[in-house]
This record gives C-alpha cells, sequence and structure tokens, in this order.
C-alpha cells in the first residue's frame, strides 16, 4: 500500500488535571500547572500509550501552555520522542472571560449561548468556536499530511479535541458541548483517505487495541 493510502492515527491526549480545574475558565492564562493529581494522570497516560507499537509513533506535539507541556513530558520520556509545540493546539482564546470563576460565568445570560449555541458565540475580545473548530482541524490534517501512516500524539485542550471529535463525525458544532473529554484521556481519531474513523473518545483505559495493523 502506498504511504499516501495509509491511515494515520492521531491520539489526542487532554492534559491533566490542575489546580483550579472546573473552579475557573483559564482559557490561555500562562503560569497553570498540573496539581499532584494531573501529574499522576500524565504518569499514567504515558504509561498506557507505551504499550502501544512505538515502532509506529512519529511524533509528539504539544499546546505551548505549561499543562499540556507537563503532561507531554513523561509520554516523551517513555516512547523516547522529542516534543515539538504547536500552536494550532492551543486552548480557545477566551478573551475577556480568561481567568474568571465558572460560578460567576454561569449567571451571565451569554452562557446559555455557549452552551446551546456555540457556533454563534465571539468570546469578548477572544476567539469564536468556529474558528477555534477550524484552527484545530487544519492543524491535524497538517499533521496527517506530514506522518502518512503513522501514529501521532497530540496533547491539548478540552474544547479543541471536542470540536475535533464533532468536526471528524460530522456532528454539527452546536452539540460539541454533549461530548465528556476528562484530564488526560485519549481521544483516537483514525485518518484514512475515504475520511475519518472516530475509534475511541474520553479513553482512561488500555489503548493497544487502538494501534492500526
Amino acid at each position: 500500500m502506498a504511504s499516501s493510502e495509509r491511515p494515520t492515527l492521531i491520539l489526542l491526549v487532554r492534559h491533566g488535571q490542575t489546580p483550579t480545574t472546573g473552579v475557573d475558565l483559564y482559557g490561555r492564562k500562562p503560569g497553570i500547572h498540573l496539581s499532584e493529581v494531573g501529574l499522576s494522570q500524565a504518569e499514567k497516560v504515558a504509561e498506557q500509550i507505551s504499550e502501544m507499537n512505538q515502532r509506529r509513533i512519529a511524533a509528539i506535539y504539544s499546546s505551548p501552555l505549561e499543562r499540556t507541556r507537563e503532561t507531554a513530558i513523561p509520554i516523551s520520556k517513555r516512547v523516547g520522542i522529542p516534543i515539538k509545540q504547536n500552536r494550532g493546539l492551543i486552548e480557545l482564546d477566551v478573551g475577556d472571560w480568561t481567568g474568571r470563576k465558572l460560578s460567576q460565568l454561569r449567571k451571565l445570560k451569554a452562557w446559555s449561548t455557549v452552551q446551546k449555541y456555540p457556533s454563534g458565540f465571539r468570546f469578548p475580545n477572544g476567539e469564536s468556536f468556529v474558528e477555534m473548530q477550524t484552527r484545530v482541524s487544519q492543524t491535524v490534517d497538517r499533521l496527517v499530511a506530514n506522518h502518512r501512516g503513522k501514529t501521532v500524539i497530540a496533547v491539548s485542550h478540552a474544547d479543541p479535541i471536542r470540536a475535533l471529535i464533532a468536526h471528524a463525525m460530522g456532528t454539527h458544532l452546536d452539540l460539541f458541548q454533549r461530548i465528556v473529554v476528562s484530564p488526560c484521556s485519549v481521544t483516537a481519531i483514525l485518518y484514512t483517505p475515504s475520511g475519518p474513523v472516530v475509534l475511541a473518545v474520553n479513553n482512561t483505559g488500555d489503548l493497544k487495541s487502538l494501534t492500526p495493523n
């Protein structure tokens, strides 16, 4: 089979838990590091990935934010591949909402739009959900083109991963909030010449069965 016809497996890893996961909407705020729980999660997912066929793992990419890089480090050590930063995997830019408490944001009228009509929402002085989905899907398309027939690990954030899942499944962006992507979970999407196939979403267990034949 020609290399251009071989499927490419993209393993999307959400970063591990931080001290403010589920409390603050930190967006692209710098200086957010993994908690002790998050560091443990990162070690666990690294072990799970290392049990796959490592010969097929071609590259590890990470969002440039601290919490994603800290999640990628144990994976890099386990599989022996350096981390490449990729800004296309960065978190959604929530603009003026950056660093605000979720308990406060849920009281805003705009919060209902974020949950029910995200395709029509842009964060004040930030990014729209449509722009974010376009950015991450184009980023992954480039990764697939650069690593045909291989496995690529991409460490990113919940919303970009959920938006990519919706894109791969042909699901409208307004439904992407129904997808759960937990800290340090793995989502596996196989990109074939005839289109993407979603193999696993929010996986926190064994990954060996995801290695393409």
